[in-house]
């Protein structure tokens, strides 16, 4: 597995070893021996997995403490425009935002940590895959509208499917009032 650090502390971009033949392919999603190796120290204790149909994008997601996840983030099936903002009011990248592209074909992952805001857009129907550090508790929830103008992210989507919850989050700039 090759651990890819990004200009944002913490976030990685993990690409497994894939072992490839006519029959299909194999390769290992977690192990806690390399993880831990490569800085990530965290226990995960849930396992989620949503489907979702081309053009729907879910987020800008986190849980607050003492809730706060972070997250193992694949997709199974299809692909998507993967985003986490770095959300830690004493990082030096707060309010900075990284994407990936997350395909079955690539396989790729990305170990998103507490204290981000998490979401993506499918590219095309996709199965997508997250392990969390910690469990889920509504009353934790938290989240960014997902067309944030200070954020400005390229979520190179015209029309994406958007939950009425998720149309609702606030922006960056009313959240960091209480982050702060």
């Amino acid at each position: 597995m090759e651990f890819k650090k990004t200009s944002i502390e913490g976030l990685l971009e993990i690409s497994p070893r894939i072992f490839r033949d006519d029959r299909g392919y194999f390769f290992e999603s977690y192990s806690e021996t390399l993880f831990k190796a490569n800085g990530v120290k965290e226990t995960f204790v849930q396992d989620n997995q949503s489907f979702s149909t081309k053009g729907v994008l879910r987020g800008l997601h986190f849980q607050k403490a003492p809730f706060a996840q972070g997250k193992l983030v694949r997709v199974i099936k299809g692909s998507v425009l993967d985003v986490a903002v770095d959300l830690r009011p004493n990082s030096p990248t707060f309010g900075k935002h990284e994407t990936f592209l997350l395909t079955a074909e690539n396989q790729k992952m990305v170990y998103v940590p507490e204290g981000f805001a998490h979401g993506f857009y499918t590219i095309e129907e996709a199965i997508f895959s997250y392990k969390c550090t910690n469990l889920y508790d509504k009353a934790s929830e938290g989240g960014i509208i997902w067309n944030d103008p200070t954020l400005n992210i390229d979520w190179n989507a015209t029309e994406p499917l958007v939950s009425e919850k998720d149309m609702e989050l606030p922006t960056f700039e009313e959240l960091k009032k209480t982050l702060v």
